[in-house]
């Protein structure tokens, strides 16, 4: 029997191989990114605690009526709302997770903004 290429099990294959090696601690949490074909997501976790510390994404009030679509301006504008937001909670080194997406495109341009606005990875 023939099996078929699953695109979204693969890349989650990826983040569970890559999960291993990253690890978000208090003094430096983990970025984590989470693509759709609507939108991009992006959370500052903490993983010794469990919980989410920062979260932004084009959903986001403060952005939904500046950006149109889901492209790199707005991967980008997440990246500096996020970056924004975590500086606000005093967040300045994070440790970035690509989520098993390839550093291309939307998920370099989300880092691109965040780097631009100060995060440190």
């Amino acid at each position: 029997m023939l099996k078929r290429f699953d695109r979204n099990a693969a890349r989650i294959k990826r983040h569970k191989r890559l999960r291993k090696k990253i690890i978000g601690t208090q003094e430096r949490p983990r970025l984590c990114v989470y693509r759709s074909l609507k939108h991009i997501y992006a959370q500052i976790i903490d993983d010794i605690e469990g919980k989410t510390l920062v979260a932004a994404s084009t959903l986001d009030p403060a952005l939904r009526g500046t950006i149109k679509g889901n492209n790199k301006e707005a991967a980008k504008k997440v990246g500096e709302l996020i970056a924004q937001k975590a500086l606000d909670k005093g967040i300045k080194q994070v440790v970035f997770d690509r989520g098993g997406y390839k550093y291309h495109g939307r998920v370099a341009a989300l880092a691109e903004g965040a780097r631009e606005k100060g995060l440190e990875f």
